[in-house]
């Protein structure tokens, strides 16, 4: 494939520690091994991370645009307040990564993996999150608005402050998470697995007395 549009060089991922304002742009860095790597303000195009490994990196202010993160793992990596647009995340998987500050805009999120890490106030407004996993995630104040989250698993997950209106969560694995900002009235909660104590915490907010 061809190397970037602008005069930087090409392959910076394996050249470079840190990486300021630069465009990448159609670059083929499929099954590379990324590591300790810092971006900041840098905007990926095309770029293809199909079965890449991101390991210990951090990217700051960046912007990803139709960028391929097939079966890609990320490790132990920060990608702060960047924005994602039209990218693929099928069967990618983010372990211990932190996304503070994401937005998700027409991004292919199935079936997305997410273990641990810190995804608060992260954009997912609309996001077609079926079967996607989310386990030991802390998820303060995001933005689920209207996503479809129908059989997925969000186990673990501090969802306390999250957005949830018109969220889907029909069939969904939620126990152990915290439903305190679930209005029962607004989002789908049809055959939705939960604990005991969720179920309190749900009853509650539709006015019931539990006794």
């Amino acid at each position: 494939m061809t190397g970037p549009v602008d005069s930087g060089p090409a392959h910076i991922e394996s050249e470079a520690q840190h990486v300021e304002g630069e465009t990448i742009a159609r670059e083929d860095w499929y099954g590379e091994q990324i590591a300790a790597r810092t971006y900041v303000g840098c905007a990926f195009a095309q770029v293809d991370l199909t079965e890449a490994l991101v390991q210990s990196s951090t990217f700051t202010d960046c912007t990803f645009v139709d960028v391929r993160f097939n079966a890609g793992r990320l490790v132990s990596s920060a990608l702060l307040n960047c924005s994602f647009t039209g990218c693929n995340f099928f069967d990618a998987e983010f372990t211990d990564c932190k996304l503070t500050g994401g937005a998700f805009t027409r991004c292919a999120t199935r079936p997305l993996r997410v273990l641990g890490g810190d995804w608060s106030f992260v954009a997912l407004a609309g996001a077609d999150l079926r079967g996607c996993t989310f386990q030991g995630t802390r998820m303060r104040e995001a933005d689920l608005t209207g996503a479809n989250c129908e059989g997925s698993v969000f186990s673990d997950v501090d969802l306390s402050g999250a957005m949830l209106h018109s969220a889907r969560f029909a069939r969904a694995d939620l126990r152990g998470s915290d439903l305190s900002a679930v209005d029962p009235y607004v989002t789908d909660l049809r055959e939705a697995v939960v604990g005991a104590e969720q179920a309190v915490v749900i009853a509650m907010a539709m006015g019931l007395v539990v006794r």
